[in-house]
């Protein structure tokens, strides 16, 4: 019954969004590993269907089960390799095993199918193949990506280079790993590879972290010695990226509601060699912007709960619609999203705000990004790396999404906010260092151009602007008397 026990806790844990279920699974602690990955990921592919034969049955009302641990039991009785347990949880389930499998045949009958994967919606028969690579961020708080890579090289690791196309990632297997196209820091490898048990993991020279999650804190990039703020920090990873980024210098506030995963997360950055950070068991709502404490924070990090529609393990991974009942669920999430981010723009210093889901649903991202920058004006959005692959959902096009198909990462989202200045309306710069102006022309369609950068040369600020318009003013008023008199 362990088994069942632990696979329904990581699925409660993946739900609260306190971790990626790898990492839940190795932290876990249990005995066989491999055997919990796979009862979670493929409880979690047949999600739906389950949910539909339990509901169908009464079975919670029948057992008092809780709905994952229902889940896990139903899975293997009815799709599985059968229960492998005893005792009364068996003799509950077998009590119900009629049912459970005529509901089965039911649902088979009505979609006028013969398979169990037939069940499963045409988007997750298609991703369920799908390989995502491993990826490991270089945590350069405590080494670099020369010394990683040397040190895998002497390790019997074959480096293959910085990769130069999405292509090469798919060719990877046994030891073989090649540097990222996109991030400096990031190594990749076959999807097989594992690296929990490595040295470098537990002395915190390695993060795992899937490359999709490493764009929120790369693509905001804040300042050495800057202040900063991670809004829904738990489990902890796009926090210690910063600190990277930030060299250990000036002062990251990361918040969390949760105590047992800030508690978590407290270790992570230990590890991790994190410094510059302060926690805070609060809830980011209940934040005051105009705190003296926050007078300074340009940057802020905002990855919000939300479905985990993106994550590869989930039945709608790769879906864009949501799935039955997840309506509900997703208009709550969205409204919580949007009152985040409204919220956020509220730090009078605010400069620049990364938003990001690990969701597919447009729902959670494009329409919630939307309906901020209408509540917003005072914000536009940044066009973002030109070269991805692919784009948010039209007209949205500056943000950015992933997939396992288009990105070789999970599912993803992330868009960049910035305030407009008098100065420079109608252009910003992108991560890339290009100058982008997103204002509309005449005719009102979206246009994006691009203009050579000249950090050198100090541009002039809007004071200096309005000085010198009104000393062109005076001389011409001036001059028109002179000529009247």
């Amino acid at each position: 019954m362990a088994l069942y026990m632990k696979a329904a806790e990581v699925l409660d844990k993946v739900e609260k969004k306190k971790g990626a279920v790898k990492t839940l699974v190795y932290e876990s602690k249990f005995q066989n590993i491999k055997q919990l990955f796979a009862l979670v990921c493929e409880t979690q592919k047949y999600s739906p269907v389950l949910q539909e034969i339990i509901e169908t049955t009464q079975l919670l009302k029948e057992t008092k089960l809780r709905i994952n641990l229902a889940k896990v039991l139903v899975y293997d009785l009815l799709i599985g390799r059968g229960l492998k347990c005893g005792g009364a949880w068996k003799a509950m389930l077998l009590k119900h095993r009629s049912r459970l499998h005529a509901a089965l045949a039911r649902m088979k009958v009505k979609h006028k199918v013969s398979r169990h994967q037939d069940l499963l919606p045409p988007s997750v028969q298609h991703t369920s193949g799908v390989g995502v690579p491993r990826y490991v961020r270089v945590n350069t708080l405590k080494t670099t990506v020369e010394d990683v890579i040397d040190y895998l090289k002497r390790a019997g690791y074959s480096y293959q280079g910085t990769a130069t196309c999405l292509e090469d990632l798919c060719h990877l297997s046994g030891k073989m790993f090649v540097g990222d196209l996109h991030l400096r820091e990031l190594l990749v490898f076959s999807a097989k590879m594992d690296f929990h048990d490595h040295y470098l993991y537990k002395a915190g020279h390695i993060i795992l972290q899937d490359k999709a999650s490493c764009l929120p804190a790369y693509l905001l990039d804040p300042p050495s010695g800057g202040h900063v703020i991670d809004a829904c920090a738990a489990p902890g990873n796009k926090t210690s990226h910063l600190a990277a980024i930030m060299k250990n210098k000036g002062k990251l506030f990361a918040f969390d509601l949760d105590a047992k995963r800030l508690s978590t997360m407290s270790i992570l950055l230990l590890r991790a060699g994190v410094t510059c950070h302060q926690l805070a068991n609060e809830d980011f709502l209940k934040v005051d912007p105009l705190s003296p404490k926050y007078k300074e924070v340009k940057h802020i990090l905002l990855d919000p709960s939300c479905s985990g529609s993106g994550m590869v393990c989930l039945a709608t991974a790769g879906s864009q619609e949501p799935q039955g009942q997840d309506s509900e669920r997703l208009q709550a999430l969205s409204a919580f999203q949007l009152r985040c981010l409204n919220h956020a723009l509220q730090f009078p210093a605010l400069e620049r705000l990364v938003y990001s889901t690990c969701s597919v649903f447009s729902q959670e991202n494009e329409e919630v990004v939307s309906a901020c920058l209408q509540q917003n004006p005072g914000f536009r959005l940044v066009h973002l790396l030109p070269q991805w692959p692919e784009r948010g959902n039209a007209p949205l096009a500056q943000c950015l999404r992933a997939s396992t198909t288009k990105t070789l990462t999970h599912g993803f989202f992330v868009a960049i906010l910035e305030r407009q200045s008098t100065a420079s309306e109608g252009i910003h710069v992108s991560p890339t260092g290009i100058a982008l102006s997103t204002s509309a022309p005449s005719g009102g369609k979206e246009e994006v151009t691009q203009k050579s950068c000249t950090p050198c040369e100090p541009a002039k600020t809007s004071v200096e602007e309005r000085q010198h318009f009104t000393a062109k003013k005076n001389r011409n008023r001036r001059k028109r008397t002179k000529q009247q008199a």
